[in-house]
């Protein structure tokens, strides 16, 4: 698809990523248009797949007007990755969300995106715009070096980059360049109020992406359908686990309050 998007993408043109606790929408595009954090059912941090000017987004994608995307998960998780063509070159943007020990005490939950360039240099376009509580709360923005801490009334999110952050206006938005083999790293975690983690860099993120490509993989090697539709029969059964709330078992109707 080119760069000019719709005002809203269709449901089906957006992948889904999450931590068995909340979920996350990624569209084809590259912009994370609703997440709702620390709960499925908690109040929204990204909701512009329900209203694009007040709901709140996170965009990463090619500034090319050319570009064209597709979108797959690494094989047997729920990592998801967007990948990018576009006269400049190919890049591609992991998403994923890890994926918590039961037995965890960590009380936040983390978003995190890479971005790899894969050929050529691309330029790139990065639009945080967090809106709490259904964009109801007002937030501040403190810039600490490469993190910037969005603080509304009941609720924080920590972001973190390797690529030093630029406010405006309350939110972070910036071009940057990723080069082919290189890589670049946005981590949101999801807080309490006052709460700060401190506690990034791109080879503990690595880690984490290693422990939730591992934990789907051993998870769905449980799955001991081996019929004609075992390609569906898995993937299927890797999505009805996204949607499942940790600490209860319980299934959630819908990530996305039952859009339909």
């Amino acid at each position: 698809m080119s760069r000019r998007r719709p005002k809203y993408l269709p449901i089906e043109d957006h992948g889904i990523i999450g931590d068995l606790h909340t979920a996350a929408l990624v569209g084809l595009d590259g912009t994370v248009d609703w997440f709702c954090a620390p709960r499925f059912d908690s109040p929204s941090v990204f909701a512009s797949i329900l209203d694009a000017k007040k709901g709140g987004h996170f965009a990463l994608r090619p500034i090319a007007s050319d570009t064209k995307s597709w979108q797959y998960y690494l094989p047997d998780t729920n990592v998801l990755v967007t990948r990018f063509t576009s006269s400049e070159g190919v890049a591609e943007v992991v998403d994923f969300m890890p994926v918590q020990d039961s037995r965890s005490q960590r009380g936040h939950h983390m978003l995190v995106r890479r971005v790899t360039g894969v050929r050529g240099t691309l330029h790139m376009s990065l639009d945080c715009r967090p809106r709490f509580n259904y964009g109801r709360d007002g937030h501040s923005a403190t810039v600490e070096g490469h993190q910037v801490m969005f603080d509304s009334p009941n609720q924080s999110l920590e972001y973190w980059s390797t690529i030093e952050p630029k406010v405006v206006d309350g939110d972070v938005r910036q071009e940057f360049e990723v080069a082919e083999g290189h890589s670049e790293y946005i981590s949101l975690d999801a807080l309490a109020a006052g709460e700060h983690v401190h506690e990034h860099r791109p080879r503990i993120i690595e880690r984490h992406l290693e422990h939730t490509v591992a934990y789907w993989r051993r998870w769905i090697n449980g799955c001991t359908y081996r019929g004609r539709w075992r390609e569906i029969v898995r993937r299927s059964a890797l999505a009805l686990k996204l949607m499942t709330y940790q600490p209860t078992g319980a299934f959630v109707a819908s990530p996305t309050t039952s859009l339909p």
